[in-house]
């Protein structure tokens, strides 16, 4: 009787475990859409393109630290199609790039898991594989007629800064979770 006790016991703060996990990444879903809906607005209003600060890489990282994997995967993924639908930037082609460029940021952050002994070099090293990847697609969409514009839209020292800055928060949170 005692060991079915120890078992429900276990069972049930599993049960709720997994619920309040699930909970929190649907929370943070809403909210990463809805700061993606009013980054346009926010824009427009503070005469600032905010976009330069990346939002939707922030919240896939965010989701990285705060959530479960495959939350980040789906963010990843959905996050610029849904500014597509909404708003119809970035255009369709671009939203695929950047939803491949974030999946793959997901992606190396994992894989890399074991080559790296420290986060630092890790969460970086996704984050300038992926960009590497996003410009050389978008190279070759734009040589292709695919795509219209620059090849660099957001200025590199702001990429440098929110991907450093990204990589100091996820060494910092994955420390703060490990209690050093």
């Amino acid at each position: 009787m005692g060991l079915y006790i120890k078992n429900l016991t276990e069972n049930m703060n599993l049960n709720i475990t997994l619920k309040s996990n699930a909970i929190r990444s649907v929370i943070f879903d809403v909210m990463a859409v809805l700061l993606v809906y009013i980054i346009p607005t926010l824009s427009h209003l503070t005469g600032f393109p905010l976009y330069y600060a990346e939002p939707m890489r922030i919240l896939v990282i965010f989701a990285l630290v705060h959530t479960k994997r495959i939350n980040a995967y789906v963010l990843a993924f959905t996050l610029p199609l849904f500014s597509f639908t909404i708003g119809s930037h970035p255009v369709f082609v671009k939203s695929l790039l950047m939803a491949a460029e974030l999946g793959l940021n997901v992606f190396l952050f994992y894989f890399l898991q074991p080559y790296f002994k420290h986060l630092f070099p890790r969460i970086l090293l996704s984050i300038v594989l992926s960009k590497l990847f996003y410009y050389l697609l978008k190279y070759g969409m734009i040589t292709f007629l695919l795509l219209e514009g620059n090849l660099i839209a957001t200025p590199a020292v702001f990429q440098i800064g929110v991907s450093l800055l990204l990589s100091f928060y996820v060494v910092f949170f994955y420390n703060k979770k490990a209690g050093v």
